[in-house]
């Protein structure tokens, strides 16, 4: 399993997390006592800023790998002008083909 799915399973965990507490804190303030209640805020938050780090994080590195896949198109390109002139007439060619039979 990739980071990048870990990472994202691991997010999706933490917003489960926050909205199961989110259920019990609506749960607690109609039926329970004002500690109970700030303890349940207090857990929520913490969870929140941990699930804000994280998701921060995740789509730090995903800005990243766009960057380093474009900074590498673009040198491939340099490098090899009429490949890619050629792979780029290939596709608009197949795309066309694939619009004109609808």
């Amino acid at each position: 399993m990739s980071d990048a799915t870990q990472a994202k399973e691991k997010l999706a965990s933490d917003f489960r997390a926050v909205m199961d507490d989110i259920d019990a804190l609506m749960t607690a303030t109609t039926n329970k006592a004002d500690g109970e209640v700030k303890a349940l805020r207090a857990r929520i938050q913490d969870r929140l800023s941990g699930a804000k780090e994280k998701f921060l994080d995740v789509q730090h590195e995903a800005v990243q790998r766009a960057k380093d896949a474009a900074t590498a198109t673009d040198d491939y390109v340099h490098a090899k002008p009429w490949q890619a002139i050629g792979v780029a007439a290939a596709v608009g060619l197949a795309l066309g083909v694939l619009i004109g039979r609808r």
